[in-house]
């Protein structure tokens, strides 16, 4: 039971998950500091207003805080707008830049029979002995 549970334990998915974890939760403070301490007071010097959770409203003596809904709202949009703009999107075009198809190189062509990559001069593929036409001239 024992060798089981270090087994488990050694799986690489065990592993990677709480490598994700620690650092999702690293990330998550860094996220929040830039909101907090960079985007909100930027929108407090727009609106004049850094917090809205003294906004109150009463019915029947039910106090109704919708200053801190304000608040959550505020700070779900600019976390999700600092996520996106600054990790969704350059990750997107890191991933678009390393999937771009590399160049054709004008040297070689497909050999008709195997696929096999020949020079544009062969009159034989090398890999199959099937005679080719030759290349149409470029010019």
């Amino acid at each position: 039971m024992a060798s089981e549970f270090k087994q488990f334990l050694l799986r690489g998915n065990v592993i990677d998950l709480a490598v994700g974890i620690v650092i999702g939760v690293a990330f998550a403070a860094v996220v929040t500091s830039f909101v907090g301490d960079l985007l909100t007071p930027l929108i407090a010097a727009i609106f004049g207003e850094p917090d809205f959770s003294a906004l109150t409203f009463e019915i029947n003596n039910s106090v109704f805080r919708y200053g801190a809904f304000i608040n959550a709202l505020i700070s779900f949009v600019t976390i999700a707008a600092a996520i996106f703009f600054f990790v969704v999107r350059p990750v997107n075009a890191l991933i678009a830049r390393s999937r771009r198809e590399p160049t054709p190189d004008p040297t070689t062509r497909k050999c008709p029979e195997c696929l096999s990559e020949i020079p544009v001069d062969a009159r034989r593929c090398a890999f199959c002995a099937v005679e080719v036409a030759s290349a149409p001239a470029t010019g």
